[in-house]
């Protein structure tokens, strides 16, 4: 479905505007005008197969919205090339594409047409959309009135209820309250399950161990691996996060998923110490009902099924 092959991206800056025509025009004929690049993205290899959910990871400044403008079509890159089958729908910046002074029902079939969708395709689900981006209420009122997290949750329900081939997701599923980011999180599950294949950037690890089967990560635009097993490089990637260790090949990532592992292993001894300690405190000082109670709870987290048959 996708196949991204030694995509560079590469951003140029002069001073023309600073030295305006003449000086610009003088330069370029005495061979000194000199111009400054920065790669955002460089030699970046991966291939989609249909229903996959790529996760994209790394700090900021690391190339990820930028790769996600060339796939999603925005910007064309400067090396290597892009192969896409299908429709796309890109979320990458969710008040793009909306009128503020048109109402949010003209919005709606605005973007629908951005997105190529015909006009009876979007009557067919406009009731749908504004249901699910939890609207019905604010039809006719302006675009402008809207709260950020309404405009997102109109941008998500749009992308997200029309029939993309691939759908492109830039810190998205972090939109609107505790509710629709669970009710979005279930409907990216929805689209992935229909054979929709999807890219997501998140700095929610949460949220890319959930919904992704292939992961790609990426630092100051350089691929620094790209992998189906997302739990091993989600907790490479914790472990770099809290040493700052980059790691160079697979060798390497697997040492810092290792010291991750062993890492929340200690947190998790250390806790259960903790509460032991609690409870030896509370049998010396509580009442015997409350002691009682207690040690049921901790008793029951080491060994279920053991309460279970001495209660028996």
């Amino acid at each position: 479905m996708l196949e991204a092959n030694g995509v560079s991206i590469r951003y140029i800056t002069g001073d023309f505007k600073d030295i305006g025509l003449k000086e610009y025009v003088v330069r370029r004929l005495r061979n000194k005008y000199r111009i400054k690049e920065f790669w955002a993205d460089k030699d970046i290899t991966f291939s989609l197969e249909q229903g996959d959910m790529l996760g994209i990871i790394g700090t900021n400044g690391a190339g990820k919205s930028t790769l996600l403008k060339a796939i999603s079509g925005v910007m064309v890159p400067t090396t290597g090339s892009i192969k896409k089958h299908g429709t796309v729908a890109a979320l990458l910046e969710l008040a793009s594409g909306f009128d503020k002074e048109l109402t949010v029902r003209e919005n709606t079939y605005l973007r629908g047409a951005m997105l190529g969708y015909t006009r009876k395709f979007m009557n067919e689900k406009y009731d749908e959309i504004i249901s699910f981006a939890e609207l019905k209420d604010f039809q006719d009122r302006p675009f402008k009135q809207l709260s950020s997290g309404m405009k997102s949750r109109l941008a998500f329900s749009i992308a997200c209820l029309v029939n993309p081939d691939i759908i492109i997701l830039d810190e998205v599923l972090s939109v609107g309250d505790g509710a629709f980011r669970k009710k979005s999180g279930h409907k990216m599950r929805e689209i992935l399950d229909s054979g929709v294949t999807g890219l997501l950037v998140s700095h929610s690890i949460g949220q890319v161990r959930e919904l992704c089967n292939k992961i790609l990560w990426l630092d100051h635009g350089r691929q620094i691996g790209f992998s189906n097993n997302v739990k091993l490089y989600c907790d490479a990637y914790e472990e770099f996060l809290i040493n700052k260790k980059l790691p160079k090949g697979e060798i390497e990532i697997h040492a810092l998923a290792e010291q991750f592992i062993r890492k929340k292993q200690k947190q998790k001894e250390i806790a259960k110490l903790t509460e032991k300690d609690r409870l030896f405190e509370m049998l010396e000082k509580g009442n015997r009902s409350a002691s009682i109670a207690a040690a049921l709870r901790f008793l029951e987290k080491e060994d279920p099924n053991k309460i279970m048959r001495e209660d028996s």
